[in-house]
């Protein structure tokens, strides 16, 4: 059993001027003037003195006990729980009590604060403190004694991997949604009890630092606290062993045995070939990784990475064939985050901060990248049709190629836009649909080319994988010695210079970055899938088109559902959103599917009658001009009535099977 690892504590007064993200400045002091230089200079023996009461002091604030966090449910059936959180050896002056705004994984706001409720504060000796609230999520408390005990109840009904989810059958808890923290103390270590609900036997499983007690964890500091998520409840069981390591499933779900030995097995494919991209596993703090797993009819849809440990969440049952593959689709690329995100970290999301919103240039690469080895790693795994992975990869690729927002922002001015749509809805209406194109796809597309690429240029000799092995090296093992923090992090110069490295052409790197990157170009993406006997071809050549774009018919017409595409047919044509398409070719819109009967009487380039009438009740004739559906399909040489060669098929091989 692993031990918990404390860090040396700070002197006073370097607590006091920590900055809000929790970084720990040197420690110091101010020193006193003296009326002369003779009387400014100690003796020896002061010094001794001096060196020792400083000596004695370091230890003493190495040694403090750590911030205690007691997790009670005394009717979880009504969806609160009880947190007490007992801040010992503060430093004398205000203690400013938080609660996060954000949540590792996350980069919008969030504002857990609006669940806590029947809030009350003591001192140490129980004493009734009044704290002031210059803010919503902060508790700012005064005339304590070193000790501030805080004690609340918080709401959830939402499980997922952003949320606190309480209720009878389970205690699902993500760390910045439950808990407060003290600013400014951020590298003290915590234990956490949890106490059993009424008549109930529950078990804790979290990535926190266990103990000899099965309901007692510790956490190093506070940040691998926030990012310990943690699964209370009668769960199912699931381990196996790789790399001398345990991988633990916690499967909360209402399937059998046989359901959630079947998923492990898959699980255990997925963690193997995803290992194999890195050539090793990572060194996880407590020798485990766990999966939290909940799939139920009442839960919500998500995956959220953590240091050693992933929540991954789904509507649906185990046993649902249809539903399966997007369950390990989701852990395929949260277990890719234990190397890229969690340990492989940008330098802007490091140390991590829970009061404002993570802006990075770099989530292309983080998100998007993991996103594209989430489907690779499934079909090398054996679990996934290629016609499935060939069928998403021309969907990220019509999705970056024809989006109107790639004319507009590059992968890097997309992700800085995270804060804006990371689980953040916006009630007005935006035109983010013809502005923003995911960083997860835009990383994914440039992912594909750049793997391609590098194997098209050296006949299969290097690829994305030696990338990402490069990149492990430099930057993600560092982490594996420090719970909690990441201390070497990368920039997108850092990211630029490896492949320059790897590819041993710094001009090819520059090029890449400048063009892809940086710029708004593609590759050309049918020359690469060749190489690997993979036709590239318009999936609706030579049919008429006028827009990727919803329409809902009923009284009036037919309504447009969506913000309308620039440049689409339907767009220069003057169509918007909300308006009524009531004729189209002479023919009155009355009923679902008639506009794609009259679509498919038509060729590109043929020009017909159109009515409309707008949302102000302007009524419009004019006339559309029908395109080519410029988005494409992938299919493999074989099934095109093409011969596989022999070149091509090693390249095939090579890049998708079994590594």
């Amino acid at each position: 059993m692993t031990q918990m690892m404390q860090k040396p504590q700070m002197t006073q007064m370097a607590q006091t001027s920590n900055s809000r993200r929790g970084t720990v400045p040197a420690a110091h002091g101010a020193k006193r003037r003296l009326p002369s230089r003779e009387a400014a200079r100690p003796s020896g023996q002061v010094w001794l003195l001096l060196m020792a009461f400083l000596l004695c002091a370091t230890s003493a604030w190495a040694q403090a006990a750590p911030f205690e966090y007691r997790l009670s449910f005394p009717t979880p059936e009504h969806r609160w729980m009880v947190v007490e959180a007992r801040f010992s050896g503060l430093p004398a002056g205000t203690a400013e009590i938080r609660m996060s705004r954000t949540s590792p994984g996350r980069y919008a706001l969030h504002e857990f604060a609006k669940n806590v409720f029947e809030l009350s504060i003591t001192d140490g000796k129980g004493r009734a403190l009044e704290p002031a609230r210059p803010d919503l999520h902060q508790w700012n408390v005064s005339g304590h004694d070193g000790a501030v005990v805080v004690t609340y109840k918080v709401f959830g009904d939402r499980t997922d991997g952003t949320y606190l989810s309480v209720d009878a059958a389970h205690a699902h808890m993500n760390m910045p949604a439950t808990v407060v923290f003290v600013r400014g103390q951020m590298d003290r270590p915590a234990r956490v009890t949890f106490v059993q609900p009424p008549g109930r036997k529950w078990r804790v499983a979290t990535q926190l630092f266990p103990t000899q007690d099965p309901l007692v964890f510790t956490a190093p500091n506070i940040h691998y606290l926030l990012d310990s998520p943690a699964e209370f409840s009668d769960f199912t069981l699931r381990t196996f062993a790789v790399d001398n390591q345990t991988i633990r499933i916690a499967l909360h779900h209402d399937g059998t045995d046989a359901d959630a030995d079947a998923y492990t097995r898959d699980v255990e494919r997925i963690v193997r070939e995803s290992a194999k991209v890195f050539g090793e596993m990572p060194r996880f703090d407590t020798g485990t990784y766990t999966f939290l797993a909940d799939y139920l009819p009442w839960v919500d849809g998500d995956g959220m990475e953590h240091r050693n440990s992933t929540v991954v969440s789904r509507r649906g049952a185990l046993r649902n064939p249809d539903q399966r593959l997007g369950m390990l689709g989701t852990v395929s690329h949260e277990f890719f985050h234990a190397w890229n995100m969690e340990r492989l970290r940008a330098k802007r999301i490091e140390p991590f901060d829970f009061e404002d919103a993570n802006v990075s240039d770099e989530l292309w690469f983080g998100e998007g990248f993991t996103n594209y080895y989430g489907g690779l790693i499934l079909e090398r795994a054996n679990l996934m049709p290629l016609e499935m992975l060939l069928g998403g990869l021309a969907g990220v690729v019509n999705t970056v190629q024809f989006s109107p927002g790639r004319q507009i922002r590059s992968a890097v001015e997309m992700s800085r836009l995270a804060p804006f749509v990371d689980a953040a809805v916006s009630i007005d209406r935006t035109a983010w649909p013809n502005l923003f194109i995911s960083y997860y796809t835009y990383g994914q597309a440039i992912a594909l080319g750049l793997d391609l690429s590098l194997r098209d240029r050296s006949d299969g000799k290097l690829t994305l994988d030696d990338y990402m092995r490069a990149l492990w090296r430099k930057f993600g093992r560092s982490a594996d010695k420090t719970p909690g923090m990441v201390p070497v992090t990368y920039t997108i110069q850092d990211l630029r210079d490896t492949l320059a490295e790897v590819s041993g052409d710094a001009k090819f790197a520059e090029q890449y970055f400048e063009r892809y990157v940086l710029g708004r170009e593609l590759v050309d993406y049918a020359k690469l899938m060749g190489r690997a006997g993979l036709v590239v071809r318009k999936h609706q050549a030579g049919k008429a088109w006028m827009g990727d774009v919803r329409l809902q018919a009923g009284a009036g017409g037919a309504r447009v559902t969506m913000l309308v595409p620039f440049g689409s047919p339907l767009y220069k044509a003057g169509v918007a959103q909300d308006d009524y398409v009531v004729s189209l070719d002479g023919t009155d819109i009355v009923r679902e599917g008639q506009v794609e009967e009259i679509l498919a009487r038509h060729r590109p380039g043929e020009r017909v009658a159109l009515r409309f009438v707008r949302r102000g009740g302007e009524k419009v004739e004019t006339t559309i001009t029908f395109e080519e559906d410029p988005r494409i399909e992938i299919v493999p040489v074989e099934r095109t009535g093409g011969t596989l060669s022999a070149d091509q098929k090693r390249f095939r091989d090579a890049w998708l099977g079994a590594q």
